[in-house]
């Protein structure tokens, strides 16, 4: 459906131009936002390498040290971190395999599956904290 400007209403209700076309501003900014992202999460590999993490490892022992959230719900850390649930398994698998994190099943639902953090991986993520926030002032400020 069209209006008096000729602009047509996708399925969500948000106004696109009546030729599908994006505006050369939006891929502008879209390939901005691209770049930063892939600069960003480049140096944060590079950097997080010296304590034995990548990026989504460093995302999920984040989330588990968050005061009151040591331990997640495997459904819900995925959607926390933008992980696949098989992405996540493998990501929760490595951090397990160095005692990072444990797994642990839902006592109220046996069929929950909780990623925990373990001392080990407090320690690790105290110590690579700094590193992750000086990469993010470097890239991103």
């Amino acid at each position: 459906m069209r209006d008096a400007m000729g602009i047509q209403s996708d399925t969500t209700d948000r106004a696109v131009p009546a030729d599908g076309a994006a505006t050369a501003d939006v891929v502008g900014a879209w390939r901005q936002l691209m770049d930063r992202h892939a600069r960003t999460v480049s140096a944060l590999e590079r950097r997080l390498e010296e304590y034995g993490l990548g990026v989504s490892e460093f995302e999920v022992l984040e989330r588990l040290a968050a005061p009151g959230n040591e331990d997640h719900r495997m459904q819900e850390l995925a959607d926390a971190v933008h992980l696949s649930q098989s992405a996540l398994s493998r990501v929760v698998g490595r951090l397990e395999a160095d005692g990072l994190v444990e797994r642990r099943i839902c006592v109220q639902d046996r069929r929950g599956i909780y990623a925990c953090l373990t001392p080990s991986g407090r320690a690790r993520y105290d110590a690579a904290r700094p590193t992750h926030r000086a990469v993010l002032a470097e890239t991103l400020g």
